[in-house]
């Protein structure tokens, strides 16, 4: 894996990792290893969650690497800019806790696309220190989320609750009994939740295979909304099918959001750790 040293405001190529690396092969901090030694025996899932700020904080920002900053410049409203580079820097905070290292030594780059090959667009994957966790990123208005575990895949997605009025929303999102779920609720307020509670369940399984909506329909992809949490979701794609563990993450009442985790490969399924807002963050 090569490490590429530039000028701090010189646009570069994001950073990739094309393979899960060995970490006997390469220098890892004994505190990072142990961390992913757990992590491996137990299958634990965790999860950090942040609120964003409205306005750019100077602490975030220097936590930020140059494509990153380069990202956060192309923002036009500031409250877009503060949320993204919360988002990263917490997400730096969070592992570096996790692996006993400081927080200006963790770098997150990307996956090679597991769909084209493309190295620009792959899920996101901590490149240092070079070890085998599986991240995933998302955010909405007011809330960062990271999801984290050994291996290869993860995923998670975080939406703030808002009403959902439009039809032609719900049947590009959701599968027929899905819709037939949303219809037969009472009040509005819980129309707002199931359906919130599909999308984020979605948008979880889809990161975590890799393909995002390049993958399966989200019509098509059913994951049973009417029923409470974990629940088994099954993903095809080109005939490949995969399936996946769900689980509701219990946030505020403002937000919506759900994490996925293989059940194929045989690795073991620990329970599932949220984190209140990390410090500092």
């Amino acid at each position: 894996m090569a490490y590429v040293t530039t000028p701090t405001d010189t646009p570069v190529a994001p950073l990739h990792i094309d393979h899960v690396a060995d970490i006997a092969e390469v220098y890892v901090p004994w505190t990072a290893r142990k961390a992913v030694a757990e992590l491996q025996a137990s299958g634990e899932g965790h999860v950090w969650w942040w609120p964003l700020p409205e306005l750019s904080d100077p602490a975030d920002d220097a936590l930020l690497d140059a494509v990153e900053r380069g990202r956060a410049r192309r923002f036009h409203a500031e409250r877009d800019a503060a949320a993204f580079a919360r988002t990263r820097a917490g997400a730096r905070r969070a592992v570096a806790a996790l692996l006993g290292v400081d927080p200006e030594d963790v770098t997150i780059g990307r996956r090679v696309c597991p769909g084209c090959g493309d190295k620009e667009h792959g899920p996101p994957a901590v490149v240092r220190p070079p070890v085998p966790l599986a991240v995933s990123l998302s955010r909405t208005l007011g809330c960062g989320v990271l999801a984290l575990r050994a291996g290869d895949w993860v995923g998670v997605d975080v939406e703030a609750l808002r009403p959902v009025e439009s039809r032609a929303l719900a049947e590009l999102v959701l599968t027929a009994r899905e819709r037939n779920h949303l219809l037969s609720l009472e009040s509005d307020w819980e129309r707002t939740l199931a359906f919130h509670r599909a999308w984020t369940r979605k948008e979880a399984v889809v990161k975590a295979v890799g393909l995002g909506l390049l993958g399966m329909e989200l019509n098509a992809l059913d994951v049973n909304p009417a029923q409470e949490g974990p629940v088994e979701v099954l993903h095809v794609h080109k005939g490949e099918h995969t399936r996946w563990w769900v689980e509701d993450i219990n946030l505020r009442d403002q937000w919506a959001a759900a994490i996925a985790r293989p059940l194929d490969g045989g690795a073991r399924l620990g329970p599932l750790h949220t984190h209140h807002p990390v410090e500092g963050s």
